[in-house]
């Protein structure tokens, strides 16, 4: 099994390379636990994709971690990497989005993969059930997504963007993104942005999508929708956008694993003083040993 690992954001809100800061006992990244989980469940292509001007070192740092029957894949975004027939507009400058970073490993996955973002933490139990549903698929055009309860993503620190699903007999039906969801309450978020109010039970993506290569071609003909709209400059191409796209026109069902594994995310500077000491009292419970690498 393949696990995409989405790590070329710009961590604006964070206020630096926050896939990249080290936060585990030994200077660990977030994504080194990622990486960890999804070995122990099963998974053995990893596919990491990051800023062409990071690619060599990245590659670099985890080639000498990770054991020798896992494959290592870095592949940069490149926002002159469009379809054929299309260029780039000169004045872009910043990655195309989620959709785009998946699109980048058109070439280099060929089976069914998980996809998940550098900055999250999913917890082991998350990688254990996306792995058995991968094992399971029935075929090319059936997804999976790993949803959270919307009470156990939330920050202190400020307002976040969750994908809110709607969910009927364990499939996934839409999904809509809110940008500016907040706790408003013992029982209810709200977001800003529409005034609109959530039960914290509700579930919500996380990026933690479980797809095939059959994704590839869709993403192709949107992404050349979204290049001849109006807003090819500055728009972005959402992972979540395509898959709820695919939905409505019948071309995919979305299986949703519900999960009450333990996440956490850098979004805001304040996140990284919590986020260490989560690690530091995993690692001495037993979650993880001592050293995540040891030879």
């Amino acid at each position: 099994m393949t696990l995409l690992i989405m790590a070329a954001g710009s961590g604006s809100r964070y206020g630096g390379l926050k896939q990249f800061d080290g936060l585990g006992p030994n200077g660990e990244y977030l994504l080194e636990y990622t990486i960890f989980n999804a070995i122990t469940a099963g998974f053995n292509h990893i596919v990491v994709i990051a800023k062409p001007a990071n690619t060599v070192d990245i590659k670099a740092y985890l080639s000498q971690k990770l054991p020798e029957h896992i494959a290592l894949t870095v592949l940069g975004q490149a926002i002159s990497d469009v379809p054929e027939g299309f260029t780039a507009p000169e004045n872009r400058e910043k990655p195309w989005g989620t959709a785009h970073a998946v699109w980048t490993a058109r070439a280099v996955i060929k089976t069914p993969f998980a996809t998940v973002n550098a900055d999250d933490y999913y917890g082991p139990e998350a990688f254990k059930d996306a792995g058995a549903f991968l094992n399971a698929l029935p075929n090319a055009q059936t997804y999976g997504l790993v949803a959270y309860e919307l009470s156990n993503t939330l920050s202190e620190y400020g307002t976040v963007s969750r994908g809110v699903c709607e969910v009927k007999d364990g499939a996934l039906k839409d999904i809509t993104e809110r940008t500016k969801l907040i706790a408003s309450g013992n029982e209810e978020a709200t977001d800003e942005d529409s005034s609109l109010k959530f039960p914290l039970n509700t579930p919500v993506s996380m990026n933690f999508w479980l797809s095939t290569p059959f994704i590839f071609p869709a993403i192709t003909a949107r992404f050349k929708a979204f290049l001849s709209g109006e807003n090819p400059e500055k728009g972005e191409l959402y992972l979540p956008y395509i898959v709820a796209e695919q939905l409505e026109e019948q071309e995919v069902s979305v299986g949703v694993i519900p999960t009450s594994s333990q996440w956490f995310g850098l979004t805001y500077a304040q996140d990284k003083a919590a986020a260490k000491e989560t690690l530091k009292a995993l690692h001495e419970s037993g979650v993880y040993p001592a050293e995540l690498w040891k030879a």
